[in-house]
């Protein structure tokens, strides 16, 4: 008898003791596409730890593989890990994927929102973001990274937002066409006088736009410049930001710690320069498994679906 109690405790994995506390910290780390696709359902205490609310307060939610190719219907995943949230959901990371309709899902789903990036998210439109950010009154973080939005919708998300002190709002540089325009700037500056933080990664702005910024956001503490070439510090301008601004990044600051593609092309295709936002800007010359089935129908989410999971027990 003795030897066999000895035998089965073996055979028990040591992972299945852990505190539950520190299996919901293992497992978000995994990112919601894995929790969803796989972690649940390797046992049922590993399934019970995936369906707590509290495990989906933070959602960092990533395209794996080819980002333009998937055989998941990915923005219906997204919905479901936030209905998992009951309302709890914080923060949310959406990578290589996205749509105005699941914005729209997320806003119907989750006032309480604190934290919003969006990282290629090609799908989502100016209008479609700043019409979502109206159920999120809460926000404090908004950080978009080559994901197209108009000056008009920078306003909107300004006015709705007031709470707002984390804005990135980072493109690609291209040396051809050169583009010259102030009018994200100048929105900046308009609408988000509580800004900490401002990123503004290969941004076309020029000192005009700088300087909107420097006035309109008194309270900015963190300012990054780099690769916005069309800005040029002068002694009075360079000794304003330095005196002004605790952490400045310049236009021609190293990019070794930026986390996303930071090189800088030469392309004058007209399609690949309306996928980086630059419609509204003036261009000059440059002299110068069964979750699988769940997720893989190819449906549309809809704010009013109701993304059951097969497994939920």
């Amino acid at each position: 008898m003795a030897s066999s109690s000895s035998a089965a405790a073996e055979a028990t994995p040591p992972w299945l003791d852990l505190p539950r506390d520190i299996t919901a910290a293992i497992l978000h780390r995994l990112g919601a596409f894995e929790i969803l696709t796989s972690a649940q359902n390797v046992c049922k205490s590993w399934r019970s730890v995936c369906q707590d609310p509290a495990l989906w307060r933070s959602i960092d939610m990533q395209n794996p593989g080819d980002p333009w190719e998937t055989q998941y219907n990915l923005d219906k995943m997204c919905c479901h890990a936030v209905d998992r949230s009951q309302g709890q959901l914080t923060d949310i990371s959406i990578e290589y994927f996205g749509s105005d309709d699941l914005l729209l899902c997320i806003s119907h789903r989750c006032t309480q929102l604190r934290c919003l990036e969006l990282v290629y998210s090609f799908g989502v439109t100016g209008d479609g973001l700043a019409a979502a950010v109206k159920n999120f009154p809460m926000l404090e973080a908004l950080h978009l990274y080559y994901t197209s939005i108009e000056a008009e919708s920078i306003k909107a998300i300004g006015n709705s937002c007031p709470l707002l002190k984390s804005f990135k709002l980072n493109a690609r540089w291209y040396k051809e066409p050169h583009v010259i325009c102030d009018l994200e700037a100048l929105a900046i500056a308009e609408t988000m006088p509580e800004l900490r933080d401002l990123q503004l990664f290969g941004n076309k702005m020029t000192n005009e736009g700088l300087q909107a910024i420097l006035d309109g956001c008194p309270n900015l503490e963190y300012l990054d410049l780099r690769q916005c070439f069309n800005v040029h510090f002068g002694e009075k301008l360079g000794r304003l930001c330095s005196q002004r601004i605790e952490d400045l990044r310049r236009p021609y600051d190293p990019t070794d710690d930026y986390e996303f593609d930071a090189e800088i092309y030469d392309c004058e295709s007209s399609d690949d320069v309306s996928i980086t936002g630059f419609s509204d800007m003036d261009t000059v010359s440059d002299d110068l498994d069964d979750d699988y089935l769940e997720f893989s129908d190819g449906s549309e989410p809809s704010s009013h679906d109701s993304f059951e999971d097969p497994y939920d027990i």
